[in-house]
């Protein structure tokens, strides 16, 4: 494949070859369709002019992707306003639906990248050998352009909380000025 990134990011030392393209902050962010379970699915252009914060992760049955999950959960609860945030993983739908039942977590949905691999590939997080997605962040204003973006450099280690929140804050602050100067 064309667009494979060698050595990208590792897992526990290991070099991990991503495919797609190694997006950046000020690029449009590409469209998708992921699958929610019974719900319809879902592309990048259902969401609408909201913020948008994509966690993503191995799976969530692994204590680093969960712990990742609950805290991005926890701080986003603190931001007022029009905010969309996912967990994108190859899990089935039900198992974000189940893990995030019983942790009691409201804000962030789950969609699935399992059919397709659309967003793992457009978004340059589908691990070749493994087919799985590696640990990301994603932050996307509300005219779909890519404000804030973290491919985890050891995916088995959690991503800079500090540096993704920021991003929220600041591109949430500015939609919101942008609004009421309308």
């Amino acid at each position: 494949m064309s667009n494979e990134r060698d050595g990208a990011v590792t897992l526990k030392g290991n070099p991990i070859t991503l495919l797609g393209p190694e997006l950046k902050v000020g690029d449009k962010a590409p469209d998708f369709i992921c699958d929610q379970g019974l719900a319809p699915s879902v592309s990048l252009s259902d969401m609408g002019d909201k913020v948008k914060v994509f966690n993503v992760i191995l799976s969530i049955a692994t204590p680093v992707c969960q712990n990742q999950t609950r805290k991005f959960n926890e701080e986003l609860a603190n931001i007022d306003g029009e905010l969309e945030a996912y967990i994108v993983s190859v899990d089935l739908p039900m198992a974000h639906k189940t893990f995030c039942g019983s942790e009691g977590i409201e804000i962030i949905k789950g969609i699935s990248d399992y059919k397709d691999n659309t967003f793992g590939s457009a978004y340059g997080v589908l691990m070749k050998d493994h087919k799985v997605l590696c640990r990301a962040v994603f932050v996307i204003d509300k005219d779909n352009t890519i404000k804030h973006v973290e491919y985890v450099a050891e995916i088995a280690t959690e991503p800079d909380y500090d540096s993704a929140l920021n991003a929220v804050s600041y591109t949430h602050l500015r939609a919101h000025e942008t609004r009421h100067d309308l």
